[in-house]
């Protein structure tokens, strides 16, 4: 007997925002560790911070951390009269994930502008939301 599971576009999506969570989480505990000057395993993070492996979160976190002075940098571009170590560090994850994630992954620019403003909106200020969407819709329309 053949099982089939048909998965839903929707559980899909409201997977994928958790796991974006996740990631900002671990990016988050990464900058601090960073930011004090900490030694850190990357894997012993993602692991502290997740209990099933999932390979979407491994390719987010190696990548914001591989390109972490870049991503800084396209940050800083694309961030109006800001740079980005003015940002509290959630916002500044959130955007550095979500540049990431334009630049690097498949994932439509718009789903990714829409998850992160969410993020945004669950964990910074308006000040912080506003300034992700902006500098990321910069991104898109001038990069």
């Amino acid at each position: 007997m053949v099982l089939w599971y048909t998965l839903d576009v929707g559980d899909f999506m409201a997977n994928r925002s958790e796991l974006r969570e996740k990631i900002m989480t671990i990016i988050y505990q990464i900058s601090l560790y960073k930011k004090n000057k900490m030694e850190f395993d990357v894997d012993d993070v993602i692991n502290e911070n997740q209990e099933i492996e999932n390979e979407f979160v491994k390719d987010m976190v190696y990548g914001v951390v591989t390109n972490f002075d870049e991503l800084t940098e396209t940050a800083n571009k694309y961030l109006k009269d800001w740079k980005i170590d003015r940002l509290d560090l959630t916002g500044a994850s959130i955007l550095r994930m979500a540049i990431y994630e334009i630049m690097y992954m498949d994932t439509p620019k718009v789903v990714v502008i829409n998850e992160a403003i969410e993020l945004a909106k669950k964990y910074s200020d308006e000040s912080v939301r506003k300034m992700i969407n902006a500098s990321l819709d910069r991104l898109i329309n001038e990069g």
